[in-house]
């Protein structure tokens, strides 16, 4: 059949433009569908990502919790026996630390030589027994020897009143030599000697715990210490419920169980972590 002349051109035309356009009605219906799938889509998964959410902040807290009474438990073990002392807050915990130790010689060889330490009279040099301690590192090292109290009312083997105290000043790898003459007023049964580095203290204060070292001996605890260095543990610390307490055995003391707690507190979300700490206080 025979088109009338211009109706083939017309048709064609008409196809190869694809039709009418998209509405403006259509685009809004496309929009709030796709708004409605959205919204359906967020009420399934908005409690798994808020629950991870929720989980990796507690995860988070814990490891800050966590990190921060290790490194206070592997110092606490390190301490001087005897040394350790808690403030009445509870909030500050002081302790000697110590880098070694050693066995002093206490009496000559049956042939007469060595030299001992005097307990009778000032002495500035005695033999070690054994391996002598590293003396390397910054700062000065202190000889200790039996240290029984840290109590600033019994001024008797208390190092930080320093009587059972003296300064290192040089070693041959077999002698040690102070760097004055001192009495030590008690010998060790063990006869053995502690190497000291410096006073070290750990605090909750202003929502954050806090490492202090380094700082001047003294007779009684200063909270916080005055002078030397320190550095941060941990933030957002709840300071009421960070507590510190320390106990001996009633018998001897020779054993004492630290307590430690420590808070976290962020974002609405607490972690509470306990945890004690055994050192033996035999000098």
């Amino acid at each position: 059949m025979t088109r009338p002349p211009g109706q083939e051109s017309s048709i064609v035309r008409r196809y190869a433009c694809g039709g009418r356009g998209t509405t403006l009605v259509e685009l809004v219906v496309v929009i709030a569908i796709t708004g409605i799938i959205a919204a359906a889509v967020a009420v399934f998964i908005r409690r798994p990502v808020e629950g991870y959410v929720d989980a990796a902040r507690r995860a988070e807290l814990t490891d800050i919790a966590d990190t921060a009474l290790r490194r206070m438990t592997r110092d606490l073990r390190t301490a001087l026996p005897n040394s350790i002392r808690v403030d009445a807050s509870g909030k500050y915990i002081e302790f000697l630390q110590t880098r070694g130790g050693g066995r002093y010689r206490s009496e000559q060889t049956g042939a007469g030589t060595g030299d001992a330490l005097d307990f009778n009279a000032p002495d500035d040099r005695f033999d070690v027994i054994g391996p002598m301690p590293d003396f390397t590192g910054a700062g000065t090292k202190y000889i200790v020897v039996y240290n029984l109290t840290s109590d600033p009312l019994i001024a008797t083997a208390n190092a930080y009143l320093g009587d059972n105290r003296e300064a290192y000043a040089s070693d041959d790898g077999t002698a040690i030599t102070l760097a004055a003459q001192k009495q030590f007023p008690v010998a060790s049964p063990g006869k053995r000697f502690q190497v000291v580095d410096y006073p070290v203290t750990y605090a909750c204060e202003a929502g954050v715990l806090r490492r202090y070292w380094g700082y001047a001996f003294s007779a009684a605890q200063v909270a916080p210490p005055v002078g030397g260095s320190n550095t941060l543990l941990a933030m957002n610390v709840d300071v009421a419920n960070c507590h510190f307490s320390y106990v001996t055995d009633n018998a001897t003391g020779r054993t004492g169980v630290i307590a430690l707690g420590l808070q976290i507190t962020a974002g609405g979300e607490s972690v509470r972590l306990f945890q004690q700490v055994h050192v033996s206080n035999v000098p």
